[in-house]
């Protein structure tokens, strides 16, 4: 992911060799100041691995919680039609019975 952006590895910096001049910088103070940077190079990589496979799992965790909520939406909309089925089937069923009812109670014949 951030490779493509990123010029040096730890291990070419670790490498890289200079040339010495009459006047050049301290070999070794060179040397202890890019060591420094291969720590942190280093350091650097771990915490973008570390953090890109945090983000896949909870790219992974999203995902499968959104599938979850599309399976429960359709199992809710499945119950709300049974439930208004079931309403209007028992509606149908009080309004037989009443009638019956009312037959027995009043005498009536239809």
């Amino acid at each position: 992911m951030y490779n493509d952006r990123i010029y040096l590895t730890p291990q070419e910096i670790l490498e890289k060799e200079f040339k010495i001049d009459a006047r050049g910088y301290r070999p070794q103070e060179v040397d202890k100041f890019l060591d420094m940077v291969i720590r942190d190079y280093t350091e650097f990589n771990s915490i973008i691995k570390r953090l890109e496979k945090e983000i896949k799992d909870i790219t992974d965790d999203n995902n499968k919680l959104k599938h979850d909520i599309l399976l429960l939406k359709e199992q809710l909309d499945v119950s709300k039609s049974l439930e208004n089925k079931n309403q209007t089937i028992n509606n149908v069923d009080l309004l037989k019975r009443i009638s019956q009812l009312e037959k027995v109670v009043f005498g009536k014949e239809n």
